[in-house]
């Protein structure tokens, strides 16, 4: 009798165990690709000789917002701002870039501002490649070219970034926002 009920027992197992890797069948498969390179270049921003640097997009009227989606007109509401490459290896000839950062609502086009007691409000950040066009958050820029190379020459990459109004009512305050940045060879 006992060997009858293990025997049922390991059958019961048997089944529960083969109806869990069926359901691990596989939907699809996916390709990695990628190089191995000798080296990267050095990167600062704007000129700084340093990693980290601030984009001071200074003072900005709330009146100057014309409802969700508008920005700010004219060449004084875009600020530039630059990514140096130095003493890249012969071996690159390009490179993309990728911020990250929190987005406003799901919308991988604007930066978050920084949450903090008293900060305007109502606004995000756009971020733009040398061809002023929007940059998505946590996706690949078009690619720069890297024409200087070797020790001791620099290659200064243009970006641009102003507000966008993203909610019906803009209020006053510290405008802030931090992004991170990954590049790609």
């Amino acid at each position: 009798m006992k060997t009858l009920n293990f025997s049922t027992l390991g059958c019961v197992i048997a089944l529960a165990f083969s109806s869990v890797s069926a359901a691990h069948a596989a939907d699809g498969t996916v390709n990695f690709t990628g190089t191995i390179t000798d080296a990267g270049c050095n990167a600062f921003v704007n000129g700084s000789g340093a990693k980290t640097a601030d984009v001071n997009l200074g003072k900005v009227l709330k009146s100057a917002f014309k409802g969700v989606g508008s920005t700010v007109d004219g060449a004084a509401s875009t600020t530039g701002f630059t990514i140096e490459l130095n003493d890249c290896p012969t071996t690159v000839t390009s490179a993309t870039f990728k911020f990250d950062g929190e987005n406003v609502n799901g919308d991988d086009k604007i930066l978050a501002l920084t949450a903090a007691e008293g900060a305007a409000t109502g606004v995000g950040i756009q971020l733009y490649d040398k061809n002023r066009s929007i940059l998505q958050l946590a996706k690949a820029s078009a690619a720069y070219p890297i024409v200087n190379k070797g020790t001791g020459t620099s290659n200064v990459l243009p970006f641009y970034a102003k507000y966008i109004q993203t909610l019906g009512t803009v209020t006053t305050g510290p405008a802030n926002a931090v992004a991170t940045f990954t590049v790609n060879y």
